[in-house]
C-alpha cells in the first residue's frame, strides 16, 4: 500500500468511528475568512475555569472595532460569558496606542469597570477624534465627567505601554493581520467570527456543541 493510500485509509477509519475524539483546538470561521492563515493558536481559549469566552484583538481607533463593540458588550451581558480583550494598535493609527494606555491606567489604577466605560466612550466618539491632541482632550473630559484626578504623566516608567505591546505580541504570535479579530472559544475549539451579525448565533452554536 502506498503512503497516500495508507493516509486515506487511516482518515477514513477515524471518520467512521464515532468514538474517535476531534483534535484539540478544532477551528472554523463564521463570515468572510481572513486573508492569511493563523500561526500559533494555542492562546485562543477561555480563562481557567470558564467553559466559553469571547476572545478579541481590538484597536480603539479602528472603525470596524467600533461597530463590533456594542454587539460584543450585549453578547457578554446576555450569555454571562467571559471576555478576553487584547489590545492590538495598528501602526497606521496615530492615537490608538495612547487610548489603550489610558484604558490600562484606568483598569490598573481605578477599576476594570471604569476602564470598560472608557473604551466604550472612545468607540462612541471615535469619529470626532482626529489627533493625539483630540485624544488627550477627550480623555480629560472623561476624567472630569467621572470625578477622577487625571495624572500629569500617565505612564512615567512605560509599564502601561509594555502591557499594551505585550498584547500586540500575542496577536503577532497568532498571526493577526486586521482588527477586530474575534473568536468564540472553548478549551477545545475556537470559531473566528468576522460577521458581527452572526456573533449571537455562533455563541448559541458553540454552547450547544454544534
Amino acid at each position: 500500500m502506498t503512503m497516500h493510500r495508507l493516509l486515506v485509509a487511516v482518515a477514513g477509519i477515524a471518520i467512521a468511528l464515532p468514538g474517535v475524539a476531534l483534535p484539540a483546538n478544532a477551528q472554523r470561521t463564521v463570515g468572510q475568512p481572513q486573508d492569511t492563515p493563523f500561526k500559533d493558536t494555542s492562546m485562543i481559549k477561555p480563562p481557567p475555569g470558564q467553559k466559553i469566552a469571547i476572545y478579541e484583538f481590538e484597536d480603539l481607533e479602528c472603525p470596524a472595532c467600533a461597530l463590533m463593540h456594542p454587539i460584543v458588550v450585549q453578547a457578554i451581558q446576555h450569555y454571562k460569558i467571559a471576555f478576553v480583550r487584547r489590545d492590538f494598535p495598528l501602526p497606521m493609527h496615530i492615537w490608538s496606542t495612547d487610548a489603550a494606555i489610558w484604558a490600562r491606567y484606568l483598569q490598573d489604577k481605578v477599576s476594570p469597570a471604569v476602564a470598560a466605560d472608557y473604551r466604550t466612550a472612545v468607540f462612541a466618539s471615535q469619529a470626532g477624534i482626529g489627533s493625539k491632541d483630540d485624544m488627550l482632550a477627550f480623555t480629560r473630559r472623561f476624567f472630569q465627567q467621572h470625578g477622577l484626578q487625571m495624572p500629569f504623566v500617565v505612564d512615567p516608567a512605560g509599564e502601561l505601554r509594555k502591557e499594551v505591546f505585550a498584547d500586540r505580541a500575542v496577536g503577532e504570535k497568532l498571526g493577526v493581520s486586521q482588527t477586530p479579530t474575534l473568536f468564540v472559544c472553548t478549551p477545545r475549539e475556537w470559531v473566528l467570527v468576522t460577521d458581527r451579525n452572526q456573533l449571537f448565533q455562533t455563541i448559541d452554536s458553540v454552547e450547544s456543541g454544534h
